[in-house]
């Protein structure tokens, strides 16, 4: 007579990282973790950016320690490519993991729910993907435009490191401008929604904080919109010029 070999029950699998990384609540925290990296990043390029009201030099040597920090233990501009790197690796688990979770939501519930609960969230959700691609696309257009000098410049117009000369130049053109500010707006939603998210995702939202966490989820937003879009508006208004 056969003898059933009983199985072992916990098995610790031999890539942890891939399993966790294979379910929803692995993907909900890697989108935290990222989202706590991208928004840190929001902010401090924020607070970069306001330099320009303390004139071209504060914000032009601002932009040259950026390049040489960690000298000369570093090469020039090595840290800032780490930094660089870190930002994209970011971005890019963040967006994977964004529409992997997407997915497995609908696989999960094909008909979805019919309450207004369902709905509210369902247009939050459309509004964070909405928002995303218009954040994507004003980032790839800013470094092609701000940072490289690749589009929207005459020949010799942009000045490498000169970043207080750029800034005025490049949002002077109202279009520009324009386009930076809506962009900020998206920004702004995708900040409030994933502010409240990754707080949620980490556990640090109850019943007793919830009131607070909203206000802070929305106060960051605005706070970021409004550094962010005071640069054009003040070039616009001729207070930078």
């Amino acid at each position: 007579m056969a003898i059933a070999v009983a199985k072992p029950r916990n098995v610790w699998p031999s890539n942890p990282l891939a399993a966790l990384w294979g379910t929803m609540v692995g993907k909900k925290v890697v989108m935290a973790v990222t989202g706590i990296v991208l928004v840190g990043f929001v902010i401090a390029h924020m607070l970069g950016n306001l330099k320009i009201f303390l004139g071209a030099q504060a914000i032009d040597t601002y932009a040259a320690f950026l390049r040489t920090m960690g000298e000369p233990l570093f090469p020039y501009s090595v840290l800032l490519w780490v930094v660089r790197i870190v930002l994209l690796t970011c971005v890019a688990l963040h967006i994977t993991a964004a529409v992997q979770l997407t997915r497995m939501s609908r696989a999960a519930r094909p008909h979805g729910y019919d309450t207004k609960e369902s709905i509210a969230t369902t247009y939050a959700a459309r509004t964070m993907r909405w928002s995303a691609v218009i954040v994507v696309l004003f980032i790839v257009y800013h470094l092609l435009h701000l940072t490289g000098g690749v589009v929207g410049w005459e020949p010799g117009q942009f000045r490498d490191l000169s970043v207080y000369h750029n800034v005025v130049a490049g949002f002077s053109v109202w279009y520009v401008s324009l386009f930076y500010i809506v962009a900020m707006v998206s920004l702004c939603l995708h900040l409030d929604h994933g502010v409240w998210s990754l707080l949620q995702t980490l556990g640090w939202n109850n019943a007793r904080t919830t009131s607070t966490f909203r206000t802070l989820s929305r106060g960051v937003a605005l706070a970021v919109f409004v550094g962010f879009i005071s640069v054009p508006v003040a070039v616009l208004a001729g207070w930078v010029r």
